[in-house]
């Protein structure tokens, strides 16, 4: 598509995911600390669920000779990614659900596998095997980050509430200062023609996947853990929003 309404509809996404995720831009501040430092100024990186391209477009920002590949299954998502992104990055049309996927990357190693509000469209079994594929691709001392919302249950009902409404205080700021509603985004996306076009596409690819329970923390560092990652734990956390970490 249109590299000018790619580039605005990522702005307008940033936008709009800032209105759900408070501090989103110290998330990303600290996922590309810990890649350059870990990994160096010239890593390859696997955006994961990359949506739009939102990072990949800050990895690449951030460490020009960098190499990205981003995945995703969202046909709209996907035309936009791509136009965004140009012939700065590979993206590939794959099925995180669909067995074998990491297979069809064109690459069998990455430096770094990296992912932003996302994976939570995932069961419990999924993530488990989205983890375990994904840990195939690094050698050893290859990272994952994976920065999500990670719900308090009931274990930590104060914490839980507090969350919540701080949540509702940051949409309600982020509405009122212009932002999009994630399904007024969609709206806004389909007003290009190219991406109309992908609408029902969309909707069949979709239509069987409703979305799923959260998945706490302590569920995110057992299932790297049974994945094959040798050391996990947290390098960011603001209330219920975490950068998980996994080491190959």
């Amino acid at each position: 598509m249109n590299a000018d309404d790619a580039r605005r509809l990522l702005r307008l996404w940033d936008r709009q995911q800032a209105a759900y995720v408070a501090h989103r831009e110290a998330r990303f501040e600290a996922m590309l600390a810990v890649l350059e430092l870990h990994a160096g100024d010239a890593p390859t990186v696997l955006d994961l669920a990359c949506g739009p391209g939102a990072i990949a477009d800050r990895v690449l920002a951030a460490l020009p000779k960098a190499t990205a590949i981003a995945v995703d299954y969202d046909p709209i998502l996907l035309a936009i990614a791509r136009g965004a992104l140009a012939d700065r990055a590979e993206v590939h049309d794959l099925d995180l659900v669909a067995a074998g996927w990491e297979r069809r990357l064109g690459t069998d190693r990455v430096d770094a596998v990296l992912s932003s509000t996302a994976l939570h469209w995932l069961s419990p079994a999924q993530l488990l095997d989205v983890y375990t594929a994904a840990g195939r691709l690094l050698p050893p001392g290859g990272i994952l980050l994976n920065a999500d919302h990670l719900r308090f249950d009931d274990r930590s009902p104060t914490l839980r509430d507090v969350s919540a409404r701080h949540d509702a205080r940051t949409q309600q700021a982020g509405l009122a200062a212009g932002a999009l509603r994630y399904d007024a985004w969609y709206d806004e996306a389909l007003l290009v023609p190219d991406l109309a076009a992908l609408a029902p596409e969309r909707e069949r690819r979709f239509a069987d996947r409703p979305p799923q329970p959260p998945a706490p923390l302590d569920f995110h560092l057992a299932a790297l853990r049974a994945a094959g990652f040798s050391e996990v734990g947290t390098v960011w956390q603001y209330l219920d929003d975490y950068v998980v970490f996994a080491r190959r």
